[in-house]
């Protein structure tokens, strides 16, 4: 699975270790995000990886911020992107099972490594259930439209 990573400054130590974490399961990662703790702006991390996801570029993402929070937002305003911080394995589990979300999300701030990879493992080794879940994810489908 090609999957894309970003994140901010407040988050590069994470990144890194779960950006080799997820090579190290067979996955070819796409790095949009900073290397560096020079300050910058989560905003512009999260639309690259959205823009990569939405344009077929990669097959998923993953994105790193201090809460997940702010970088997840910036993602969601990109047409046909579901992201969702995810602070514990059932809820990534849960996102792509049930919402069949394509960017997961998580905070440096808020999860440690190993609870990250952890996080990461339960999201990537989901798989969408389809049947009631695939008509809520048509209605979003169609807010989204409606709102685009």
């Amino acid at each position: 699975m090609k999957i894309a990573m970003g994140n901010d400054h407040a988050a590069v130590d994470l990144k890194m270790q779960i950006m080799e974490y997820v090579k190290e399961l067979g996955h070819e990662v796409i790095n949009f995000g900073t290397d560096t703790k020079e300050r910058c702006n989560y905003p512009e991390y999260g639309e690259k990886v959205a823009r990569a996801v939405a344009k077929g570029e990669a097959d998923c993402g993953i994105l790193i911020c201090g809460t997940g929070v702010g970088i997840s937002i910036a993602a969601n305003k990109v047409k046909g992107i579901r992201a969702a911080v995810c602070s514990d394995t059932a809820t990534a589990r849960l996102v792509k099972q049930h919402n069949n979300a394509n960017i997961l999300a998580f905070g440096e701030r808020i999860v440690g490594v190993e609870l990250a990879k952890d996080i990461v493992k339960a999201y990537l080794d989901a798989e969408f259930l389809g049947g009631r879940h695939a008509e809520r994810i048509a209605m979003i489908s169609d807010i989204e439209e409606r709102n685009f």
